[in-house]
């Protein structure tokens, strides 16, 4: 599974984005796949979360009502759509994606994917 990640940008506060994930090597309705971020001395969070079952979705909640996680099968896409953008979500946004989570294990660890797409820097300026 090979994960290419696109994207991010420069916007002002208040302003949206839409951040691509491309997946190949496995069809990307098989599998679970997250969006992180991580801003300069901070650790990686997860952000939102597409589960391979049903498509459901979860979020962080910093996120929630602002951003949405979708899918496209024929594209073999995922997306992030970024709306009301904050000086808070400004971070390099990685993609990633595994077949199966581990038993019990949250869509907000990192360890529990192992395919993780290069990052795109997006910078929200106030």
């Amino acid at each position: 599974v090979q994960l290419q990640a696109s994207g991010g940008g420069s916007v002002q506060a208040g302003s949206s984005l839409t951040l691509s994930c491309v997946a190949s090597g496995f069809p990307v309705n098989s599998l679970n796949v997250g969006w992180f971020r991580q801003a300069p001395g901070k650790e990686r969070e997860g952000v939102s979360c597409i589960k391979r079952d049903g498509g459901v979705t979860s979020y962080a909640e910093a996120v929630e009502g602002r951003f949405t996680i979708s899918r496209d099968n024929g594209e073999r896409t995922v997306y992030l759509q970024m709306n009301d953008l904050k000086p808070e979500d400004a971070a390099v946004y990685f993609c990633a994606a595994t077949k199966i989570f581990s038993y019990g294990s949250s869509w907000k660890n990192p360890i529990e994917y192992e395919y993780w797409g290069q990052g795109t820097l997006v910078t929200v300026s106030s």
